[in-house]
């Protein structure tokens, strides 16, 4: 099954994916930070007020609405099933 995000949602993130900044791995909108290190840092047990911490130039709206976008990603996994 091919789960789609829907071009909408896609402009509507804080993300930026350029070749000439990080090698084209999706950042924030207006940093070098990938959108994978708030995934990661959360894997790693760290809560989103540390992560902004680490990552000044993030907000914490950019950082809520990636996780958002995700949830809903998921919920539509899961009533496909």
């Amino acid at each position: 099954m091919a789960l789609v995000i829907e071009d909408k949602e896609l402009h509507q993130l804080p993300i930026t994916v350029d070749p000439e900044t990080v090698s084209g791995t999706p950042v924030f909108k207006g940093t070098r930070v990938p959108v994978d290190a708030l995934i990661t840092n959360l894997e790693d047990g760290l809560t989103i007020d540390e992560f902004l911490h680490n990552f000044p130039t993030v907000t914490r709206d950019q950082a809520v609405q990636v996780l958002e976008v995700w949830k809903a990603t998921l919920l539509k996994l899961s009533r496909s099933a």
